[in-house]
């Protein structure tokens, strides 16, 4: 008998994803344990609900029925949840955690705000390195951390959030498109060696064959924000630009301003995920359910 809605859980999960290893992602557990629950489901009910595909999976029609009652069920344990924690009425405060990019230029004030009214608590919002993130979610420090380069660890859930592409930026003029070698024929401006975004740009121009002990490089910057700071007070050399790499969510108001320019490898397009992290012991936890559905419905 489905004594507990785990299982249906993760069939619906299995739906929602189409895939066995996003739903296995998605929910913390092992590959092996999700067909094992699907299995069980399966066997319950004497009836295959899940075919695999080479694409993917397909609901069967008896799996077409079982999704329409799982959803009706979710529906009504998410409502009684939230009845639930409104008696309780908690008063607590929210630990979200988030990378320099993401805490500094991402996420606006307005957001916090509202996600504080959607969960009738504070949120209280730590800046730190996603190393620092990961490690403070470990020691329940945090509840939910965004951080901008996957730090896998076991104890961990990660979510895949939004798109980021890191771009070349400068504070005059510079051609949309940039050959390989025209890459040497500016100032450089790096981020330090224990940057995860410094370990991106430098992945890429391996691959691409550039050499960045070739560069003009005149400073290193420790992070996000000192990057934007040196570009913007830069000398304006039209025949030799200071540039820097940095993510495009980070210098979108300038561009749009004309303050600044951005622009990308000719042929190459350097992109990296935002993810949203929390233990395992937190996923099925009302709060952080509330703030994780949140931002990743886009609402911030």
């Amino acid at each position: 008998m489905l004594k507990d809605f785990v299982k249906l859980e993760t069939f619906l999960t299995v739906s929602r994803e189409r895939s066995f290893s996003k739903a296995s992602a998605k929910l913390g557990i092992s590959q092996p344990a999700v067909t094992q629950q699907i299995k069980f489901i399966e066997k319950y009910l004497a009836a295959k609900i899940i075919e695999r595909k080479k694409n993917g999976i397909k609901l069967t029609a008896e799996g077409e029925e079982l999704y329409k009652i799982a959803t009706r069920l979710e529906k009504e344990i998410n409502s009684s949840e939230k009845d639930i924690l409104k008696i309780i009425n908690k008063e607590m405060t929210f630990r979200l955690g988030a990378s320099y990019t993401i805490g500094t230029y991402v996420i606006p004030g307005e957001c916090l705000n509202a996600m504080s009214e959607t969960i009738n608590n504070d949120v209280n919002l730590s800046i730190d390195n996603s190393e620092n993130i990961v490690e403070k979610l470990k020691e329940r420090k945090l509840d939910v951390g965004l951080i901008e380069s996957p730090v896998m660890d076991g104890d961990l859930i990660y979510r895949e959030w939004l798109e980021d592409e890191l771009v070349v930026v400068s504070n005059v003029p510079i051609p949309k498109s940039l050959k390989t070698e025209e890459l040497y024929d500016y100032r450089w401006i790096c981020r330090e060696e224990s940057s995860h975004t410094r370990k991106i740009v430098s992945e890429v121009f391996e691959e691409l064959g550039v050499s960045c002990k070739s560069f003009d490089v005149i400073s290193e910057v420790s992070n996000t924000t000192a990057v934007l700071q040196a570009i913007k007070r830069s000398k304006k050399d039209v025949e030799k630009p200071a540039v820097s790499i940095i993510s495009r969510h980070v210098i979108a108001e300038e561009v749009a301003r004309g303050e600044l320019f951005e622009s990308r490898l000719r042929g190459y397009t350097m992109k990296r995920k935002f993810y949203v992290a929390y233990t395992k012991e937190n996923k099925h936890n009302a709060y952080v359910d509330n703030v994780v559905d949140y931002i990743m419905a886009g609402q911030c």
